[in-house]
């Protein structure tokens, strides 16, 4: 064979040190806010010679209006925005008690979904097993088996479920004998 058959792309030839993918690349684009920090770091390093001394405050994006909960329409340039303004609520929920009693079983976890989490969020969840570590009140660093529990629900909503979230935190805590429940949340656009 040639090297002018094997050209996918007549006028770019293929560099015969280079593998040739069996699938064409795909990229997937990253939230804004990730992206940001990227810039911000990058252009640190770029014109400031070296790393960041500190971590990057970077303003929260604005989050759509409550009253934006509509369908989207069709933007002027032709594109369809995608989905509802959300809010993104992620809660880790460690399983090593720090008293040296046993881990929390994945029995015992789905019982505190079923009766603590469900009750206040009957719309539905999403439970993700996961692993992770963090350094506790006395410098140890611990290793664990964790839970990652995500709440998606209008941005309207919003003040009558950090109560709610709060309250779970809370539970988890006192059920389990835990320092804390970490707690993430983020803007989304979503569409059932």
């Amino acid at each position: 064979m040639s090297a002018k058959s094997l050209d996918p792309v007549p006028g770019f030839p293929h560099h015969p040190r280079i593998p040739r993918s069996p699938r064409p690349l795909r990229f997937r684009s990253r939230p804004r806010s990730r992206v940001r920090v990227v810039a911000v770091a990058l252009t640190c390093v770029l014109v400031g010679g070296g790393a960041p001394a500190a971590y990057a405050v970077l303003e929260p994006e604005q989050e759509p209006s409550p009253s934006a909960g509509a369908p989207a329409a069709d933007s002027g340039a032709g594109e369809r925005a995608e989905g509802r303004p959300y809010r993104e609520t992620r809660l880790l929920f460690g399983t090593v008690r720090p008293d040296g009693g046993p881990d929390v079983t994945e029995k015992e976890f789905h019982a505190f979904v079923t009766e603590e989490v469900t009750p206040l969020f009957p719309d539905g969840l999403t439970v993700q097993d996961g692993y992770g570590q963090y350094r506790d009140d006395h410098g140890t660093v611990e290793r664990e088996r964790s839970y990652e529990l995500t709440l998606y629900y209008p941005v309207g909503q919003t003040d009558e479920n950090d109560p709610k979230i709060e309250r779970l935190r809370e539970a988890y805590v006192e059920r389990f004998d835990q320092e804390s429940v970490a707690r993430v949340d983020d803007a989304a656009r979503v569409d059932f």
